[in-house]
């Protein structure tokens, strides 16, 4: 059974910065893209960053520059290092594996993230 477990979420204040992780385990992942959305409070989720399984990035326009992800297949695990947040960054974020090809995807439960201004 195919889990994802995110970590790393908390308070933090503006111009902050954040760790946040995926675990992943049921199966290897390193033929998945692995990535990350968001869902703020009264909006639709939102794509945020992505990584291929060759290594490629992805970013939403509104984190690039302040944002990276990074994988180790090895452990089966997706970073995502967030630098100068900002109060708008606030949302659940949310794991999101994809076999690439496939319609097969899976999602973690999400963690909080939340920025003071």
């Amino acid at each position: 059974q195919v889990q994802l477990v995110e970590s790393g979420g908390g308070l933090v204040q503006a111009g902050g910065s954040l760790r946040l992780s995926c675990a992943a385990s049921g199966r290897t992942f390193s033929s998945y893209a692995m990535g990350w959305f968001r869902q703020a409070p009264g909006k639709e989720r939102e794509f945020v960053a992505r990584i291929w399984s060759g290594g490629s990035v992805n970013y939403a326009d509104s984190v690039k520059g302040r944002f990276t992800i990074s994988r180790d297949n090895a452990k089966n695990t997706v970073y995502l290092q967030m630098n100068s947040l900002k109060p708008e960054d606030t949302a659940v974020y949310l794991c999101n594996v994809v076999l690439v090809g496939t319609a097969i995807a899976y999602w973690g439960q999400g963690t909080q993230v939340t920025v003071s201004s």
